[in-house]
C-alpha cells in the first residue's frame, strides 16, 4: 500500500529543521553571547558553546555534511543483518534545502505526499538542559530562538507548516510572555520537553502553583501544547554516563540511557495525572510526539491503582481524564494496534520524525505498518486527529 491514493489526506505530526547556522544568535544581544549560545572551533570543527560549555550532544551542529534521512531505519526495524549500529551512519550527504528552507519543504511536501506537517527543533530541544544553571539565559536564549523561528519558518502556520515555538518554564512569567507573542502570532501549537522547571529558585514540579498563569492562558487559548522528546534530564543513575549522547558511546553498548525517552515523558504525564491538573484546566490539550507508547499501559495500571489507594482524591477515572485530554505519536516503530487499543484511535497520531536519522526514510513508508487498522481508524491517525489539533479549541 502506497501513496496518497492509498492514504488519503496525510498530516505528519513530526517533522523537523535543522537550525540554521544563526539560529539562536540572529536575534541574540552579543552581550548575551557567553552565557546562552555561540559558535566556536576546535580542530578545524565547528562546535555550539551552550552556558559556556562546548556541546557535543550533535556531532556536527552545522548539519552540513548530514546522515540521509531515515538512515537508522534497518537498525530501529531490528538490525535483522546484525550490522554495527555507527555503520548506518557512514553515508553523508550535503545539507538539503528542504531542511532549512520553507519554500523546498513545502516544494518536498508534495513531493511525499503529504498535506501538512508539524514543524519542531532539532538542536532546539537539547539545548535547555545545558541552560539549567542560568534560567534567566535559557529564557533570553529561547526567545531569541523563537523570534528566528517566526523569520525562517513563520509561527501561524501557512496550510501546510505549522511551527512551535519552544517555551520554558525556567520563569513563570517569561513563559506567559512568551506564550502571548505566540498566541498574538497565531500560533497553533507550542513545544516544550518533558521535564522538571529548572527556575531561579530550585527545581520544582512543572504543574506548581506558581506557573497557574501559564497553564491558565493555555486552557484559555485551547491550542495544542506538544511535549516533545529531548533531553529530559534523566538521570542515568551511575548505570551509564550522564548526557544526552550516552547511547552513542561505546559503539552503542545498550544501556539505561536507550530507555530516557521514556523516562522522560512518563514522570511528565504521570506527575500531571497524579497532580490532578488535566481536571483543573479541562480545556488543555497535550500532545505526546516522538515519546513512544510503551510506558502507556503500565502508566495506566499505576495511576488506577493510587486511585484505589487513595480514594476521593480523583473525581472521575483518571485514565478516562487522560484518554480525554491527551493525545499519543507513538514511535513508528512500536505497535500501533496496541496503543489504539489503549488510547483508542480518535487519540493517535502519526509522526515520521523526517528527516531524523532514526525517523523513516519517507513518511509514508509507515502505511504498510498501519494497514492493521480499519479505514476509519487509518484516516483519524493519519489525519484527522492532527487537523483537529490546529483548530482551536
Amino acid at each position: 500500500m502506497t501513496g496518497t491514493a492509498a492514504a488519503g489526506p496525510v498530516i505528519d505530526a513530526d517533522q523537523h529543521y535543522y537550525e540554521a547556522l544563526d539560529a539562536f544568535t540572529r536575534h541574540l544581544d552579543p552581550a548575551w553571547a557567553d552565557r546562552c549560545v555561540r559558535w566556536c572551533e576546535i580542530d578545524g570543527r565547528q562546535y555550539h558553546v551552550v552556558a559556556g560549555r562546548v556541546s557535543r550532544a550533535v556531532t556536527n551542529p552545522t548539519f552540513d555534511p548530514i546522515a540521509r534521512a531515515g538512515s537508522m531505519y534497518e537498525y530501529f526495524r531490528g538490525n535483522t543483518d546484525g550490522r554495527d549500529p555507527l555503520s548506518f551512519l557512514s553515508e553523508r550527504e550535503p545539507i538539503r534545502p528542504e531542511y532549512r528552507d520553507r519554500t523546498e519543504r513545502r516544494r518536498v511536501l508534495d513531493e511525499q505526499g503529504i498535506d501538512a506537517c508539524w514543524l519542531f527543533p532539532t538542536l532546539g530541544m537539547v539545548y535547555e538542559e545545558l541552560l539549567t544553571d542560568d534560567p534567566e539565559a535559557a529564557c533570553v536564549t529561547f526567545r531569541a530562538f523563537n523570534r528566528w523561528l517566526a523569520d525562517d519558518w513563520g509561527v501561524a502556520g501557512d496550510d501546510r507548516i505549522f511551527a512551535g515555538p519552544y517555551l520554558t518554564l525556567a520563569d513563570p512569567d517569561w513563559a506567559v510572555e512568551e506564550l502571548t507573542w505566540a498566541l498574538d502570532a497565531g500560533a497553533r501549537l507550542v513545544v516544550m520537553r518533558p521535564a522538571a522547571a529548572h527556575t531561579a529558585l530550585g527545581v520544582c514540579s512543572p504543574f506548581d502553583d506558581r506557573f497557574a498563569g501559564f497553564w491558565s492562558l493555555l486552557n484559555e487559548s485551547g491550542i495544542t501544547l506538544v511535549l516533545h522528546a529531548g533531553d529530559g534530564g534523566v538521570s542515568f543513575n551511575g548505570y551509564a554516563p550522564q548526557g544526552f549522547a550516552a547511547s552513542f558511546r561505546g559503539g552503542w553498548k545498550p544501556s539505561i540511557a536507550f530507555f530516557a525517552i521514556e523516562a522522560a515523558i512518563r514522570d511528565f504525564l504521570l506527575s500531571m495525572l497524579l497532580e490532578n491538573h488535566l481536571a483543573r484546566y479541562p480545556n488543555l490539550r497535550i500532545a505526546s510526539v516522538e515519546n513512544g507508547a510503551q510506558f502507556l499501559g503500565d502508566m495506566f495500571r499505576k495511576v488506577r491503582s493510587i486511585a484505589k489507594k487513595v480514594p476521593g482524591w480523583f473525581a472521575d477515572d483518571p485514565v478516562d481524564v487522560f484518554r480525554s485530554q491527551v493525545w499519543i505519536n507513538p514511535f513508528w516503530e512500536d505497535d500501533v494496534a496496541e496503543v489504539v487499543d489503549l488510547m483508542g484511535a480518535d487519540r493517535v497520531l502519526f509522526g515520521s520524525d523526517w528527516p531524523h536519522i532514526e525517523g523513516l526514510p519517507r513518511p509514508l513508508d509507515t502505511l504498510d505498518d498501519l494497514a492493521v487498522l480499519d479505514p476509519s481508524d487509518r484516516r483519524l491517525v493519519l489525519h484527522d486527529n492532527a487537523a483537529s489539533l490546529l483548530r482551536p479549541t
